[in-house]
């Protein structure tokens, strides 16, 4: 078994009890379920709009099995049909007979019904039908199940993408971004990359020390080239679980891209690392919203103000709206107890957002100055430094390996970060 197979199987336990364990983007297919209740319906509808299922074609309608065979005698089948049968059993071999007449050879069937009967679905199974799912359905089961067809159990688990971003600029994400990444390698041992999306002033390569002669956007400039090896071909090496896509960091050319253009990069990376990190800059366009919806987590990154505020509580409502199946956002609060700055209060971010912050960190310039001019961690130039040991809970966090603990609020920490500014 791989480090990537056993770092995911470890993720599948750590999940456990937490919640479901990671459904792998559904390809690029076509799918139609034929209902007999409007209950399954609904939920493929919304399965539909889930952010795993963007690339498939889904279409919902009623009829159930045979609708299916009278829709099929005169037109081709889907690559996945989805049949609801809330009758006996015998009527609904008896209806796939007559579907196997009139479907594909390659197309999955995948049978709805009622009845938590083992013998028929071993006679099930043995005519062909790819699984049988007893009702009633959610949207998350429906998108597990579909996913479920197209992930053989010997091939590579598909990796988790986390994207991080600033609701301000100046905020310090790419800073967060980088140490959590760093933590999720050197702490918890797992494969990740670091993905700087940032092209024209990214600093991934500066916060690292590294300067390598390719980087994302030779990946973006040749997109005809991109899969798994060539992007392996572009990366960085930090640490040993740790790599670099960088950024140019260039102002040679313009970088104006269409939504879908980091996507293939990305699906080229899941393939062979767990853990991508999306360094995503303080910007609104079609690509960086469309990596917010399909990462597996969003991070926001927050100073307290009240810009800062009203941004983080726009992205937590548009994240939510666009991500209904998934858990709501992380965010982080940076540069707590700037000297003679006026704050909004922690419980006021919390109440606004209706969740609290995982973590906030201090606000540090000596540490986080160092570090950065350094091209170092803030754990590798003090790995005691509470900003480490926070990072080292992030990245916990938002793997699945451990929940951050609620911090003690210090009454001196203010005190202290006065007596520093001063």
């Amino acid at each position: 078994m791989t480090k990537f197979a056993l770092a995911r199987e470890a993720e599948a336990a750590a999940v456990g009890e937490a919640g479901d364990p990671h459904i792998a983007p559904v390809p690029r297919i076509s799918i139609q379920a034929f209902c007999e209740t409007q209950d399954l319906a609904h939920a493929v509808q919304a399965a539909a709009g889930d952010r795993r299922m963007a690339k498939a074609h889904v279409k919902a309608q009623m009829g159930g099995l045979a609708g299916a065979v009278d829709t099929y005698r005169s037109s081709a089948t889907p690559n996945v049909i989805m049949i609801e049968h809330n009758g006996q059993g015998s009527d609904l071999l008896a209806g796939l007979d007559q579907l196997s007449e009139v479907c594909d050879a390659g197309t999955k069937v995948l049978v709805v019904g009622r009845l938590n009967d083992i013998i028929l679905y071993r006679e099930l199974v043995r005519r062909g039908i790819s699984d049988y799912l007893i009702s009633p359905l959610s949207p998350v089961s429906v998108i597990r199940a579909v996913s479920g067809l197209f992930t053989a159990p010997e091939a590579e688990p598909v990796g988790r993408t986390i994207a991080v971003i600033g609701a301000k600029g100046g905020v310090g994400a790419s800073t967060i971004a980088h140490n959590v990444a760093f933590a999720i390698a050197r702490d918890l041992e797992l494969d990740t990359v670091i993905a700087d999306l940032d092209l024209p002033f990214g600093t991934a390569g500066l916060d690292f020390n590294q300067d390598p002669p390719q980087g994302v956007a030779d990946a973006v400039f040749s997109p005809d080239r991109v899969d798994s090896a060539y992007i392996d071909r572009l990366l960085s090496k930090c640490t040993d679980h740790l790599s670099l896509l960088a950024a140019p960091a260039t102002l040679e050319r313009e970088y104006d891209f269409s939504a879908e253009t980091f996507e293939p990069i990305v699906d080229a990376m899941r393939s062979t690392v767990p853990y991508i990190v999306l360094d995503i800059p303080h910007l609104w366009c079609g690509w960086s919203k469309q990596s917010l919806i399909a990462a597996d987590e969003v991070l926001i990154v927050a100073a307290p103000d009240l810009a800062n505020l009203r941004n983080a509580k726009n992205l937590f409502d548009f994240v939510r709206g666009a991500r209904p199946n998934d858990r709501p956002p992380l965010y982080v609060l940076n540069q707590v107890g700037m000297p003679k700055r006026p704050e909004v209060r922690t419980a006021d971010f919390a109440k606004a957002l209706e969740v609290e912050p995982i973590a906030t960190i201090a606000f540090d310039p000596q540490m986080f100055g160092t570090a950065s001019n350094n091209g170092q961690m803030i754990a590798e130039v003090s790995a005691k430094h509470k900003a480490a040991e926070t990072s080292l809970a992030i990245a916990k966090a938002l793997t699945g390996r451990g929940e951050i603990k609620k911090q003690k609020r210090d009454l001196l920490s203010p005190l202290l970060a006065k007596l520093r500014g001063r």
